[in-house]
């Protein structure tokens, strides 16, 4: 994962195994798409990747519908609690190579997320703000969202997912467990599969 570099940025981004593309985290899909470009990162001797809550089959579709280009791995069950330690996903961590150590440097969650999120900082410089409740705005300024995950949707869905529905990418992910809604995406016409164990 840290690619012969000697530092690696990790965010951990919440999964719901078996629940459509629509139905994965808004904020963690938010915080991840504004990532791409990592040769600034890499000539620092830093290397970025995500790190999955669920089953690499669902997360690696997810990765392509999204086109995410950074490298992204599945934290095997047995291995959360020891990353996680008493945190939840959703966690930006930093970690320090020496030799066959690795060392957790940083980690941060919630608002600290933002440095992932460009959006945010340029929203902030514009006259109505990111237009969520908690702004101090003046009367008849837009206040949209309040900060609980809303603000990442748009129509049921997270927002960044809609260029690729639009693109006519498949977001399906696979099969669903029994009695679990289908997407309601127009791309999916027909029942979901049989779950799979």
């Amino acid at each position: 994962m840290f690619e012969g570099r000697s530092q690696l940025i990790a965010y951990f981004h919440m999964w719901h195994t078996g629940r459509p593309a629509a139905e994965q985290c808004e904020g963690c899909t938010f915080n991840t798409s504004h990532i791409n470009e990592l040769s600034y990162l890499h000539s620092r001797d830093v290397s970025y990747a995500i790190f999955y809550e669920g089953q690499y089959e669902e997360s690696s579709r997810y990765r392509d519908f999204m086109g995410y280009t950074v490298p992204c791995y599945s934290v095997p069950q047995h291995s959360v609690d020891r990353l996680i330690a008493d945190r939840h996903f959703g966690i930006l961590v930093c970690y320090l190579r020496d030799g066959d150590q690795v060392y957790e440097t940083y980690w941060t969650t919630g608002r600290g997320n933002e440095a992932m999120a460009p959006s945010y900082g340029l929203l902030d410089r514009t006259v109505y703000g990111r237009q969520e409740f908690w702004e101090d705005s003046p009367e008849g300024w837009p206040q949209r969202w309040g900060a609980k995950g809303g603000q990442f949707q748009l129509d049921g869905r997270p927002t960044a997912q809609w260029p690729r529905i639009h693109a006519g990418r498949d977001d399906d992910l696979g099969t669903m467990p029994d009695g679990w809604a289908a997407c309601s995406s127009s791309l999916h016409t027909g029942p979901p599969a049989a779950a799979t164990n």
